[in-house]
């Protein structure tokens, strides 16, 4: 029980210092562009791609010249993406329908995904939902259906996709969080307990492939605070000039730079880590 008691408190003291690491990688970089990767080629898979955030992510990559895979429970919203992917330049583009929240459903795509275009080696983790409503007013079909989407559907990509960037000893993980998944926001309990969870699994699966050696396959996890895709219409900050909403294009842009440069912690904007620092 002590051993077990000294390891959780010295992975504790750690949190800060990765925290610091991360804002200092971040501002070095910012001075010194650590250089970009090519995934021209690279098949990218992006969850939720018929709108907002997906939609932006699969033709910044359509940009880069990558295989694109769209998945989507908007059959219309993603066929769109998809055709407006080809346009800007994608290599192929495959839009596949998909409820994510539904484990089934995942494994049944992936593996069309597998037969049809082949191994994925950049997963986007980035369909999401909000219930925007104070807990005990919220639906208990509501609240699952966030921890489906927001969480549970990363469980089931990495098991269907996993396997073959370990084998190919090539691949990158992307899991889209929040700044609520860093920190308890009023009215979004079950969006923060989502992404809380996302980003537990995605730091925890980035240890797994540390501690087994598996040096070609990078993860990135990302911190945006609210983004003005129509997810959270309504929404106000209390301080704009630290935490102003942001703009769509420049989150994808951001996310898509540290994708190319590896960079394993993006908070959008940079404050975020100043603050997570001081929570720690």
């Amino acid at each position: 029980r002590r051993y077990v008691i000294n390891i959780m408190m010295g992975l504790q003291s750690l949190l800060p210092g990765k925290i610091l690491f991360s804002l200092l990688e971040t501002m070095v970089f910012s001075l010194i562009p650590k250089p970009r990767k090519n995934v021209a080629g690279e098949i990218v898979l992006v969850t939720g791609a018929g709108s907002g955030l997906g939609r932006l992510l699969a033709l910044q990559f359509a940009q880069l010249g990558s295989v694109l895979v769209l998945w989507d429970i908007n059959k219309e919203g993603n066929e769109q993406t998809c055709r407006m992917a080809r346009e800007a330049g994608a290599m192929k583009a495959y839009a596949y329908s998909c409820d994510c929240s539904r484990r089934e459903d995942v494994y049944r795509v992936a593996d069309q995904v597998k037969k049809e275009v082949g191994d994925v080696s950049i997963l986007i983790n980035n369909a999401g939902i909000v219930t925007g409503r104070k807990f005990l007013e919220c639906p208990d079909e509501l609240m699952e259906k966030s921890l489906d989407v927001n969480f549970k559907a990363h469980l089931w990509t990495y098991k269907a996709f996993l396997p073959a960037m370990i084998a190919n000893d090539h691949g990158h993980l992307v899991c889209i969080s929040s700044s609520a998944g860093l920190f308890g926001i009023c009215g979004l309990a079950d969006y923060c307990a989502s992404k809380f969870a996302a980003t537990g699994f995605a730091e925890s699966v980035f240890a797994e492939t540390i501690a087994q050696n598996q040096k070609g396959i990078k993860t990135t996890i990302v911190y945006p605070f609210f983004t003005n895709t129509g997810m959270f219409d309504g929404c106000s900050t209390a301080s704009p000039n630290l935490l102003p909403i942001l703009e769509p294009e420049y989150v994808v842009r951001k996310i898509v730079d540290a994708v190319l440069q590896n960079q394993l912690y993006l908070c959008i904007p940079k404050t975020l880590y100043f603050l997570l620092f001081l929570k720690r």
